[in-house]
């Protein structure tokens, strides 16, 4: 079920380069209101309330924001960031099961889904600290004090980046096989290099030049096609929900408007999917008192020796380390019940704690 107000997507003040190919194909078979109704078709598959709105930040931009109440309102709220290129959408498999425990919050990455899609900088760090603060404005304008923090892949390592700078907010962060760990190394390159298949390193490589989504939108009317022969594997992940295209056309409708934050992490990463300023020594950082637990695809081609890492750099801290068997990077899709279930005792755990500190601190002020 869906409460949804009508998005009106606004223009990025990005331009790709315009050739010969894309003068001839005028026209893609997308829109935001395309993107509107591919979320609402794949968001079906929820079987709780969903709303969804806009919360205006400053700039005269907006965050999407997807919503479920919570059933418990003792229970501390959940907030979900999602990965490069996606958007509230793919979490269909995880709202459900969450939602049963607590409130649930998710919202398209400023830049990407239905989210205003600004002109970034070219600096690293400026374009990190323009990500972070959009997502403490959207919390500003949702009104939330303090939540548990999960975030997916380049997801994870906004969430982390954030918690270093409003440690307050996070009662706990979750890590789904976060992006942007490892510092980069000749040799950590070789491996990476290892890990990734040969068909993504040619066409990475060919990328670096280029927007990494700008296939979908160079293809013009054969896009949906494309990403629908590209990504068979995404779609057998949520084969359960959907058997058709839905999710896939989700996807396209996604990465074919006018680029904004997949510029951004352009600046943020280096070959071959490092971070530019690698998230792992920077967790010395993190408030001593935020939890951690770090959950990986077993199968996953991203490294996840930093959730072992991180454990030794914060030995006065709380950090734990789940692995998924048979999941790969998409830990959330591939195999949802047992993540799902994870992540549901490790909330339950920070509610169990966080009723303990407030009785406490009542205790001690009386």
């Amino acid at each position: 079920m869906t409460d949804v107000s009508v998005p009106q997507q606004e223009q990025s003040s990005s331009r790709e380069p315009r050739c010969r190919l894309g003068r001839r194909l005028k026209w893609r078979p997308t829109s935001s209101a395309h993107l509107a109704a591919a979320e609402t078709r794949v968001l079906q598959h929820v079987k709780s309330k969903v709303e969804r709105f806009y919360i205006p930040i400053s700039n005269n931009r907006r965050v999407w924001t997807l919503k479920v109440d919570s059933p418990n309102p003792e229970a501390l709220p959940i907030v979900l960031i999602h990965g490069f290129g996606a958007g509230v959408g793919f979490w269909l498999l995880n709202i459900d099961a969450l939602a049963k425990h607590r409130a649930v919050y998710a919202f398209d990455v400023l830049g990407f889904g239905q989210s205003s899609r600004p002109k970034f900088g070219t600096d690293a760090d400026a374009v990190e600290e323009t990500f972070v603060n959009s997502i403490e404005e959207w919390r500003e304008g949702v009104g939330l004090e303090k939540f548990i923090l999960l975030g997916h892949s380049f997801g994870g390592f906004l969430a982390s980046s954030y918690s270093i700078k409003h440690p307050d907010r996070v009662k706990h962060l979750i890590l789904a096989d976060p992006w942007g760990f490892p510092e980069r190394t000749e040799e950590a390159a070789e491996e990476q290099r290892a890990r990734i298949p040969v068909w993504m390193r040619a066409i990475g490589s060919i990328l670096l030049r280029f927007n990494p989504l700008s296939p979908f939108r160079a293809a013009g009317p054969w896009g949906p096609k494309l990403v629908r022969r590209a990504r068979p594997d995404l779609q057998a992940k949520f084969v359960d929900a959907f058997e058709d295209f839905t999710v896939i056309d989700y996807l396209y409708h996604c990465n074919a408007q006018p680029p904004s934050a997949e510029v951004a992490f352009s600046h943020l990463q280096i070959p071959y999917g490092f971070a530019r300023n690698a998230m792992l020594p920077r967790m010395t950082q993190l408030r001593e008192d935020v939890p951690i637990t770090f959950i990986f695809g077993g199968d996953s081609w991203m490294d996840s020796r930093p959730g072992k890492q991180t454990k030794v750099l914060r030995e006065e801290s709380y950090v734990d380390v789940m692995y998924i068997p048979e999941a790969g990077h998409h830990v959330y899709a591939d195999q949802p019940d047992k993540f799902n279930r994870k992540v549901v005792w490790v909330c339950n755990n920070v509610d169990r704690a966080h009723q303990s500190e407030t009785m406490q601190t009542m205790e001690t002020s009386i």
